[in-house]
């Protein structure tokens, strides 16, 4: 089958790799070394494949490699910098957000891109960017209150 190269920053980092036209990113990323994003439901519905392709939340899953030709992409393996958990993180793991942790990377990767656009937040505007990415363990309650203490401590800055 025919490859074509692409381009991107991941991470930080330039990479370049070599795609067919109908590899979706998830696989790439995977195949690539990339194992926190999520095999979930290849439909669009769980949000376990999300990553930030030019600091928007996508579903890895139903993009293809070749669509990210030139992006920035962020996965959870960038989120942390220099050995230290983002705040984000921090919160998730002080207000105990996380279980199983399959759902938690794309979680926190919509919580990124979110905050990073307007850092005060209500409950519902929170429950509501959340809603793409599905959880089977928790009701959301602890999730939804990490990020609202990481936007009020964002807030403050």
């Amino acid at each position: 089958m025919k490859t074509m190269p692409i381009r991107v920053q991941i991470n930080g980092k330039p990479r370049a790799w070599q795609v067919t036209p109908g590899d979706v990113l998830l696989d790439v990323l995977r195949r690539e070394g990339y194992a926190g994003v999520k095999r979930g439901c290849e439909a669009g519905d769980c949000g376990a494949c999300t990553v930030l392709l030019d600091g928007e939340p996508v579903d890895s899953c139903l993009t293809f490699a070749v669509q990210a030709d030139g992006c920035d992409i962020l996965t959870i393996e960038g989120l942390a910098l220099n050995g230290k958990l983002h705040p984000l993180q921090a919160a998730f793991l002080d207000h105990g957000a996380t279980q199983c942790g399959f759902c938690t990377p794309g979680m926190l990767l919509t919580a990124k891109a979110l905050l990073d656009r307007r850092p005060r937040l209500t409950e519902a505007e929170v429950r509501e960017a959340l809603s793409g990415n599905l959880c089977r363990c928790t009701g959301y309650v602890k999730q939804v209150e990490a990020l609202l203490a990481a936007g009020a401590k964002k807030g403050d800055r």
